[in-house]
C-alpha cells in the first residue's frame, strides 16, 4: 500500500479563499443558453422562461460569478440585438460556432437570471469586430442609473435599477487565429488600453481583465502577455488564462496529472507579469483571471466538424464526463486554490450542457455530471485561508510530465474548521494519507467523503444520475489521523475540534 503524509499549520497561509475562484461561464454556444438555462416551454420554467431545475442545480453547485456571453461568440456579438421586445430582435449568423443566434436572451435576461441564481455577472466585451464606442455604450446601458439615452433605454426595457456589473473582460482569446477580429499582441494591447482608459473615465472602480494567451501551447505564449501588459499594465487588474485538458491515446497517468501543466501556466504568467511590472517600475500587481478551464475533449469536436445549415442551439461540445475526468478536474481545482495569492478569479467553462457539470434534455430532466461534485464540495467547504501544504508522497512516472506525486492536495482553514481536498492519482492501489495536524490542536475527522468507482470510466446519466458521487469513507483512523484514499479518487476530509 502507498503511504503519504500532509502537514497542516495555520501559521503558513497562501491567501484568503477567493469566492470568485468558483466562477462559471455561460456562452451562446450549443445548448448552454437555449434548453440550458432558458427554455420557456419546459415544465419547470418560471415566468421569465428560466429552467428552475437548472437554477436549483446552479445554486447547489455554489457558483459565485458567471462570465457572459463568450467566449468566441463575443467577438462577433452585437449586444444591441439582445435588448427590447423579443419579437423585434434580429436573428444573426454566429461565425464562431456556425449557428444561428435568435437573441431571445440578451444582457437584461442574463442579469435577471444572475439575480435569481445568486451569482455576480461578469461581462465580456467584443473587441474583435467592435471597439471603444460599443464598449462604452454597453457600460452606459448596464451601469448608469438614468438620465442618458442608453440608461433610459434600459429603464424602458424593464430594468429600472442599474445592472452594476463590476468585472469586464476586454475581449476574448484575441491571440487565436480562430477568433473573429484576431489581432497581434501590439494591436490588441493598444485597443485594450484605449478601451480600458475610456471605461475608467466612466467608472474608475471597474475591474478589467486583459486577454492573455488562449493556451500555454500557443507559439506566442509569454511574448503575448509581455507585449499586452506593456500597453495595459496600469489600466487593468487581471490577465486571463485559458486551459483545457483531455486524455490522449489512453495515457491515463499523464491525464490525471494535468494540473502539472496548469501550475506551469500560472507560474509562467505570474513571472511574465511581474517582469513587466518591474520594467515599468510599477508598485501595482497584476492578478490572474483563469476564466476558462475544464476537461474538454477538443479532439472529438475537431473530428466532428462544423454543424450544417446554421442551426439554432445545436448539440455541440456535449462531453459526458467519467470518474477519471472528475478526478483530473478536482486536481485542476486544487491547483487554482493553491495559487490563490495570484489567481483571484476563475470561470469553469461552461455551466450547462456544453462541457458542463450540469446536463439537461429539452423538455426533460437535468442531472449532475461527475465533475459537478468536486466543484460543489470545494465551493461549499473551502473557507478562511488557503494553507501552504506540501504532501510527502510517492512518485509515479508519466509520459507528459516525468515524475509526479501520487497525491495532489490543498487545505483551507477558518472559523468553520479545516478541510483537506485531495486526489489519489494511483491507478494500481489505495494510498494511506496520514495527516499531521498537531499545529491545529486537538482535532478529529468530522467527515470524510470519497468519489471513486471500480470503473474509472463510469459516468452519470439521466437514468443513473448518482452512479458516481461522493460517499462516506469508512477507512478513517484518529490516532494518528489517517484516511485511506482509494485508487483514482477525489477526497474531502473535514476536521473539527472534539
Amino acid at each position: 500500500m502507498h503511504q503519504a503524509t500532509i502537514t497542516l499549520d495555520p501559521a503558513f497561509t497562501v491567501a484568503p479563499v477567493r469566492r470568485r475562484t468558483f466562477g462559471a461561464f455561460v456562452e451562446h454556444l450549443g445548448r448552454c443558453v437555449y434548453t440550458g438555462i432558458y427554455e420557456p416551454d419546459h415544465p419547470t420554467a418560471d415566468d421569465d422562461g428560466f429552467r428552475r431545475d437548472v437554477l436549483d442545480l446552479t445554486r447547489e453547485l455554489g457558483v459565485s460569478t458567471v462570465r457572459y456571453p463568450g467566449g468566441n461568440f463575443v467577438s462577433g456579438y452585437r449586444w444591441e440585438d439582445g435588448i427590447g421586445p423579443k419579437e423585434q430582435r434580429p436573428r444573426r449568423l454566429d461565425l464562431a460556432w456556425h449557428s444561428t443566434e435568435t437573441n431571445e436572451v440578451g444582457v437584461d435576461e442574463f442579469v435577471r437570471w444572475c439575480r435569481k441564481a445568486g451569482v455576480e455577472p461578469m461581462m465580456a466585451l467584443n473587441l474583435g469586430t467592435r471597439g471603444i464606442a460599443e464598449a462604452l455604450d454597453l457600460l452606459e446601458y448596464c451601469n448608469h442609473p438614468s438620465g442618458t439615452a442608453l440608461s433610459d433605454l434600459r429603464v424602458a426595457n424593464g430594468a429600472k435599477e442599474p445592472h452594476g456589473i463590476r468585472m469586464w473582460c476586454l475581449g476574448n482569446e484575441m491571440d487565436g487565429p480562430w477568433q473573429t477580429g484576431h489581432k497581434t499582441a501590439r494591436e490588441y494591447g493598444r485597443l485594450a488600453a484605449e478601451t480600458a482608459r475610456a471605461m475608467r473615465m466612466v467608472d474608475p472602480a471597474l475591474e478589467l481583465v486583459a486577454c492573455g494567451s488562449s493556451s500555454s501551447s500557443m507559439p506566442t505564449f509569454g511574448a503575448w502577455e509581455a507585449e499586452v501588459l506593456e500597453e495595459t499594465y496600469e489600466l487593468v487588474d487581471f490577465i486571463s488564462c485559458h486551459a483545457y485538458y483531455e486524455e490522449h491515446d489512453g495515457d491515463l497517468g499523464s491525464f490525471l496529472a494535468s494540473d502539472t501543466d496548469m501550475q506551469y501556466f500560472i507560474s509562467s504568467v505570474v513571472a511574465t507579469a511581474d517582469h513587466v511590472g518591474a520594467r515599468l517600475k510599477s508598485r501595482k500587481r497584476i492578478d490572474i483571471s483563469f476564466d476558462e478551464w475544464n476537461v474538454w475533449y477538443q479532439s472529438r469536436f475537431k473530428d466532428a466538424g462544423a454543424p450544417e445549415d446554421w442551426p439554432v442551439a445545436p448539440r455541440l461540445l456535449e462531453d459526458h464526463y467519467h470518474l477519471a475526468d472528475a478526478v483530473t478536474f478536482g486536481g485542476l481545482l486544487i491547483t487554482l486554490l493553491r495559487n490563490s495569492d495570484r489567481v483571484t478569479a476563475a470561470s469553469l467553462a461552461q455551466l450547462v450542457n456544453v462541457i458542463a457539470p450540469i446536463m439537461t434534455e429539452p423538455g426533460g430532466r437535468a442531472w449532475r455530471q461527475t465533475t459537478f461534485h468536486p466543484f460543489a464540495q470545494t465551493s461549499r467547504y473551502a473557507s478562511g485561508d488557503v494553507l501552504r501544504v506540501e504532501p510527502v508522497s510517492p512518485l509515479y512516472e508519466t509520459k507528459a510530465y516525468g515524475e509526479v506525486p501520487l497525491v495532489h492536495a490543498v487545505a483551507t482553514h477558518g472559523e468553520d474548521g479545516t478541510t483537506i481536498f485531495a486526489v489519489n492519482r494511483s491507478m494500481d492501489g489505495p494510498l494511506s494519507l496520514e495527516i499531521d495536524a498537531r499545529a491545529l490542536g486537538a482535532v478529529r475527522v468530522a467527515e470524510a467523503t470519497t468519489m471513486t468507482d471500480p470503473d474509472v470510466y463510469a459516468r452519470n446519466t439521466a437514468d443513473e444520475p448518482d452512479r458516481v458521487a461522493p460517499r462516506p469513507n469508512p477507512d478513517v483512523e484518529h490516532e494518528p489521523l489517517r484516511v485511506l484514499l482509494p485508487p483514482v479518487s477525489w477526497n474531502v476530509i473535514r476536521l473539527t475540534t472534539p
